[in-house]
């Protein structure tokens, strides 16, 4: 047996969560039967869906019950095994808890080839953010060679491989994003065109159509707010908005009607789709063994912030709504 230090949801939150919500508590794990791992964690995710799943209504994700362990992708090594297909020592992704040890079915469970990438990076690029990206870019998206891509949230883990993608697929990028540190990052490091810190920009219009004089064709939305109204009134003929996140609203106790913009969308009759990487789950494989192609190559570039300790899983999970992070945000449970 193992103890097993575990983060529970202590309490719902009423707007911006805050610590409160948060508890760590020991239990002792369960040993593996037949077909399960039992997994030591090494890096575990956190990202910003997960603002959904501690509020009780139901949405895409089902809610975190109040009392029980919270759950997202993690990596670790296999320390129990029950199954053929991994050994201990193997080192695996998958769904688990926000704990140092997780009880995982093998079927459920991806290998991490660390020649590839840095473990972590299989809670990244090369994981949900990653697929994320390639499908609601190529196949939501559907950009052509030569068309500009505007991406929100552009520094995140999902918005900085689009932009990546988009420019591999030739075409003209545009990141907003909220710190110059970012910003130099997108147009120094990951090869976008511009990059706007909208924190410092007063007419996101008027920024947007310097950076983008030919108007956007399409626009990979992670944020909403008032960058996606400026840019619905710079939408060309045909233009596709591929709506992934709405960081802007996620703490909101009641969102605000605003203006109203479905008129911006007649003229170019653009189109608005959502997207949950889950529909694309029977080709997971193909974009995972793209994305790592890309990397192994260096064409594209990735990056984790990663927070140290398994005890300040939740500032770094707060963290995304200040903006801390670039790249993947991860926490690092264990050494390797």
């Amino acid at each position: 047996m193992y103890a097993n230090r575990q983060w529970v949801l202590a309490q719902r939150p009423a707007g911006e969560p805050d610590l409160d919500c948060f508890e760590l508590r020991e239990t002792d794990t369960d040993a593996p039967t037949d077909g399960e791992l039992l997994v030591e964690t090494r890096y575990l995710s956190v990202d910003p869906y997960m603002r959904g799943r501690m509020s009780e209504q139901e949405s895409y994700a089902e809610p975190w019950a109040v009392g029980e362990p919270l759950e997202g992708g993690i990596v670790g090594e296999v320390v129990e095994t029950e199954s053929d297909a991994y050994d201990i020592g193997d080192l695996v992704t998958g769904q688990g808890t926000w704990g140092e040890y997780s009880l995982l079915a093998a079927a459920d469970v991806a290998p991490v080839d660390p020649s590839v990438a840095p473990p972590e990076a299989y809670l990244g690029i090369l994981g949900m953010p990653g697929r994320t990206a390639y499908f609601g870019l190529l196949e939501v998206g559907d950009p052509a060679p030569g068309d500009t891509v505007v991406v929100s949230g552009a520094a995140g883990a999902v918005g900085s491989v689009v932009g990546q993608i988009a420019k591999l697929n030739g075409c003209h990028v545009v990141g907003f994003a909220g710190t110059d540190e970012k910003t130099r990052w997108l147009t120094e490091d990951l090869g976008f065109d511009a990059a706007i810190n909208y924190k410092t920009t007063d007419d996101y219009q008027a920024a947007l159509a310097d950076a983008a004089p030919d108007g956007v064709d399409v626009y990979y939305d992670n944020v909403g707010g008032p960058i996606t109204d400026a840019v619905f009134t710079q939408l060309n003929l045909d233009a596709t908005v591929a709506v992934c996140g709405q960081i802007a609203h996620y703490n909101a106790e009641s969102v605000p009607t605003g203006p109203r913009k479905l008129p911006q969308l007649i003229a170019p009759r653009a189109t608005v789709q959502g997207l949950l990487v889950g529909d694309f789950a029977t080709r997971f494989e193909v974009a995972t063994e793209q994305l790592s192609e890309w990397v192994a190559a260096g064409k594209l570039t990735h990056r984790e912030s990663i927070v140290e300790g398994l005890s300040n899983a939740p500032e770094a999970f707060l963290g995304l709504f200040a903006g801390d992070n670039i790249g993947k945000q991860v926490v690092q449970v264990a050494a390797e």
